[in-house]
């Protein structure tokens, strides 16, 4: 059995977890999460939602099919740290480049293993997840409680500026890329304001035929119906959305302009734009397992989750949304579609990445709304006077 150097995970409540450390020998401070997913550590750690976060594997081995090229969801590891109970020392699949402690070492971030991972997802499950301060080189377990006591919550916490992107650029079949393709107007443009956006966002709407820029979160909505978008996408990312009120206003602004779908914290987003609250959850939905019903079909989609703030459904009682989508655990609110305004947004993520793939169909709806209105537009524009048609002579 290979021994590792020792590593420490405190909570700020007190409670000390011993194991050993791989990855970088650093130390890192974040809100301890946990998430079940079985599969897709490395899209989870390279996750800009992830930000300011130590996640918990509650899957037993982590590595086992080791890290390639192909499976980011953005340009880095975003993630502060992460914990399992084993880190393979051997990955076996063909696709894999290389190993996740490797990885980890590479970039900069610590793991720990060899801890009774179950009795923390407990522990977080019944008290609420909390700051915790994960080192493997203070091995103070007092010292590392009072940091984790004095490290940021993350409630009230704006982290989108973090994590979003500095220049615009276009998502072509190739990825990232100053340049535009070109123009095709069968393929309508679609403007991604990027809080914190996942890769597999940019490629599904991709798949639905779009042309994709992805633009700073800062970007004027202005500056964005200058490039005569067709549609708007709020994306992912990480913190509480409620101090983003530059953000709340683009979503706002944007709802009333273009066709527009809010994922994850761009959900939140819409809520709050529209007179509608968000909260804390005790624990968050983090996985890719978690059940979605619609109450409009009564049908269930498996889905991938993460976040650990929500919209408020009793905000927005009387509000301009029909409430579609809940929470099959614990019946929180997890998709809305605006009544009259070619709106809609999911709190879970379609792109899935890792997760099944029962939600896609978000980003069809959206493709349909974008050219029902294209449709909508050429009926309602006048004809041609005849002095000025091309065919009088």
């Amino acid at each position: 059995m290979i021994r590792r150097p020792p590593a420490i995970l405190a909570l700020e409540d007190g409670r000390v977890f011993r194991g050993e450390s791989f990855g970088a020998r650093v130390e890192t401070t974040g809100e301890v999460v946990f998430n079940t997913a079985m599969t897709g550590y490395q899209e989870i750690l390279s996750d800009p939602s992830y930000c300011g976060q130590i996640v918990t594997f509650t899957y037993p081995l982590l590595g086992n099919y080791g890290v390639n090229d192909e499976d980011w969801e953005s340009e880095r590891l975003r993630a502060q740290g992460m914990v399992c109970r084993e880190v393979c020392e051997e990955p076996s699949n063909w696709r894999a480049t290389g190993r996740l402690q490797d990885l980890l070492e590479e970039k900069g971030v610590l793991g720990i293993c060899g801890i009774d991972i179950r009795a923390l997802t407990c522990h977080l499950r019944d008290r609420g997840v909390m700051r915790g301060c994960l080192s493997a080189t203070d091995l103070d377990a007092d010292s590392l409680v009072e940091k984790a006591r004095r490290s940021p919550s993350m409630q009230g916490l704006a982290l989108a500026e973090l994590v979003t992107c500095i220049e615009p650029y276009w998502w072509t079949e190739q990825g990232a890329s100053e340049s535009e393709e070109p123009k095709d107007a069968k393929k309508p443009l679609a403007v991604v304001f990027d809080f914190g956006v996942k890769y597999n966002i940019l490629r599904r709407l991709r798949a639905e035929d779009f042309r994709v820029r992805v633009v700073p979160a800062r970007t004027p909505l202005a500056d964005v119906l200058d490039l005569e978008p067709e549609g708007i996408v709020l994306s992912n990312g990480p913190g509480d959305p409620e101090p983003l009120e530059f953000a709340i206003m683009t979503a706002r602004e944007a709802a009333r302009s273009l066709p527009t779908l809010g994922i994850c914290l761009g959900h939140q987003l819409l809520g709050l734009a529209f007179g509608g609250k968000t909260r804390k959850l005790k624990f968050g939905h983090r996985g890719a397992n978690h059940p979605v019903i619609d109450r409009r079909t009564g049908a269930v989609e498996v889905t991938s989750q993460n976040h650990g703030f929500m919209v408020d459904a009793d905000s927005l009682a009387g509000a301009e949304f029909d409430l579609t989508h809940w929470s099959g655990n614990d019946q929180t609110l997890e998709g809305m579609v605006h009544r009259t305004l070619p709106v809609l947004s999911c709190q879970y993520h379609p792109e899935a990445s890792p997760g099944p793939h029962d939600s896609r169909p978000w980003f069809t709806a959206f493709r349909e709304l974008v050219m029902a209105r294209r449709i909508s537009r050429r009926r309602a524009k006048p004809a041609p006077s005849p002095s000025r048609s091309p065919a009088v002579r």
